[in-house]
């Protein structure tokens, strides 16, 4: 059973998410936070699986209580960010506090519930209508595909192959489509890749690409 704890300070958006989730089976809906400090402390309390967290809250804001749980060796706790995109600059932030993904509040029922068990499964969500967007506004907005920096490790030509398809929100199975070959092969260079990056996840991988100047927005692929 994968334990869900709800962040939000409307509560028509937390009992909207709860009925939601609750109706799918295999998800449970532990508890309900409204403010950011709230959160912190039932997620220390409750320990759950993963943690939908919004970014605009009084008390402390979601990116700060993201910054704490990421920080806090005693949550396990996968966070996935719900916005409505009012400012997007937050998201990228969200990810560089450690979030696993980020959903829009007008996804679909089924969009939330499988955006749950990928973070529950301890993968990250990167789906190309939020991620590509956010990325390519606030990730490094004024660089340009003539000032990249060298990256920090030697990486080999598929791997820079892959980690640049990443970058722009492919899954693995788009991955091999681009590049000819396996799922399997690619599961194992984005293996070798996060390793030799010293990341845990793909979104690590994302904002390490593009903070490094290697990822540009807008740039061929």
């Amino acid at each position: 059973m994968t334990r869900v704890l709800l962040v939000d300070d409307q509560e028509l958006v937390r009992t909207g998410l709860r009925i939601i989730l609750q109706s799918e089976p295999g998800l449970e809906v532990v508890g309900e936070a409204s403010t950011g400090a709230a959160a912190v402390e039932l997620a220390r309390q409750l320990q759950p699986d993963v943690i939908c967290m919004d970014v605009q809250m009084p008390d402390m804001d979601g990116i700060e209580a993201t910054r704490m749980l990421v920080a806090d060796e005693t949550v396990t706790a996968g966070i996935l960010i719900l916005t409505t995109f009012n400012r997007d600059d937050y998201l990228f932030d969200a990810l560089q506090a450690g979030a696993s993904g980020f959903l829009l509040k007008s996804a679909s029922p089924e969009q939330l519930v499988e955006a749950v068990q990928v973070v529950a499964r301890g993968d990250a969500l990167l789906s190309p209508d939020v991620t590509r967007s956010v990325i390519q506004q606030f990730a490094r907005p004024q660089a340009t595909v003539t000032d990249p920096k060298p990256l920090p490790v030697a990486l080999t030509d598929r791997e820079l192959d892959v980690l640049r398809l990443i970058s722009r929100g492919f899954s693995n199975a788009e991955i091999a489509t681009q590049l000819f070959v396996g799922e399997a092969t690619v599961k194992t260079h984005v293996s070798n890749l996060f390793a030799k990056l010293g990341v845990r996840d793909r979104v690590q991988a994302v904002v390490f690409a593009y903070e490094n100047g290697f990822s540009v927005p807008g740039s061929p692929t």
